[in-house]
């Protein structure tokens, strides 16, 4: 984890869209400037975040997809 990541979430085994909607509840509770880690095993949901992420106008600082998953670096 980066030391900018303030913190990280995991959403192994939860599917898009609920991965996101999770996601999204938990940047809304953060200050401004935060950023979160998820960690994510659902490729529908390194598609579909940073577009729906952006659309909501946070910033996607890393995105990095794995054969058994990946993480995804968002900044409110």
């Amino acid at each position: 984890m980066s030391d900018k990541v303030a913190e990280r979430l995991d959403l192994r085994g939860v599917r898009c869209p609920l991965n996101w909607a999770k996601a999204k509840v938990r940047l809304e509770q953060l200050p401004p400037g935060s950023t979160v880690e998820l960690v994510l095993d659902d490729p529908k949901g390194f598609r579909d975040i940073p577009r729906a992420a952006e659309a909501a106008g946070y910033v996607i600082l890393e995105a990095a997809a794995g054969v058994t998953g990946g993480r995804i670096v968002v900044q409110k």
